[in-house]
């Protein structure tokens, strides 16, 4: 019989609120005080994210991103710096025990596992997508999503992005890198190795992918969604969150 999860469609909030309530979810969920939670939302104004690890100043432009008033946060998972753009990306997460029924214990494979529904949901559209390892889903062999992932507090906390539109030359205005001449060379990569809904599709219709999505997460962990609210426990520990971590300089520029 399916497990039943929560379905959360949160619209667009900004950095510090959208990191901060993944995490009280994943916290929330680890405290079985509420199921399995898929969510989705949308990032305003446009943000920076980069990974755990990674260092702000090697990474970020932060006056570049001041002047077209882009956010930047540092994200609880791993990975390399990601631009979400507010009308270029549709950002999904998802949070459950790290014993869930059936999830592959190797993260690689759980990244498989737990993509699929992507992959589902694409497929549905028309895209023959597929997972590309570690952590990527490709269209006609070009990236259309990327994915991270963080297991702590015997959680597992998995968000990503679905790239509707791509903006390359204001992506690498964003992020740092050395010189105009590789700058030329990165944009012209993107553009050549990334992919995205308007490019495969043509136009854009978000509640028919978000739609498409949620049905391909549905089929693939054999799970029944039922929409929902965060609890009022989740939504003072997001503030809690945001105001002592998230929205802190100490967080954002720890490395």
């Amino acid at each position: 019989m399916p497990q039943t999860w929560r379905l959360l469609q949160h619209g667009a909030r900004n950095a510090y609120d959208n990191m901060a309530i993944d995490e009280a979810i994943l916290r929330c969920v680890t405290g079985r005080m509420v199921p399995p939670t898929l969510r989705f939302y949308r990032w305003q104004p446009s943000a920076v994210s980069i990974g755990y690890f990674q260092g702000l100043e090697q990474e970020i432009d932060r006056e570049a991103c001041t002047t077209h008033g882009v956010d930047v946060i540092r994200r609880l998972t791993g990975g390399g710096a990601v631009y979400h753009d507010y009308e270029g990306e549709i950002t999904y997460s998802l949070a459950i025990p790290d014993d869930y029924p059936g999830l592959p214990r190797k993260i690689l494979d759980s990244y498989d596992a737990l993509c699929r529904g992507l992959v589902i949901g694409l497929r549905a559209l028309g895209m023959p997508a597929e997972f590309k390892p570690i952590n990527d889903i490709t269209v006609n062999g070009r990236k259309i999503s990327g994915n991270a992932q963080t297991r702590r507090s015997h959680g597992i906390l998995q968000h990503g992005t679905l790239l509707c539109d791509v903006d390359p030359h204001l992506m690498f205005t964003l992020l740092r890198v050395p010189n105009e001449k590789i700058r030329d060379k990165l944009i012209a990569g993107v553009e050549e190795r990334v992919t995205s809904i308007r490019r495969e599709m043509g136009s854009v219709d978000r509640e028919r992918v978000t739609q498409a999505l949620i049905d391909g997460f549905a089929e693939a962990l054999d799970i029944t969604l039922v929409p929902g609210e965060l609890i009022d426990h989740e939504i003072a520990l997001a503030q809690t969150l945001k105001e002592e971590q998230y929205a802190t300089n100490e967080w954002i520029a720890m490395r």
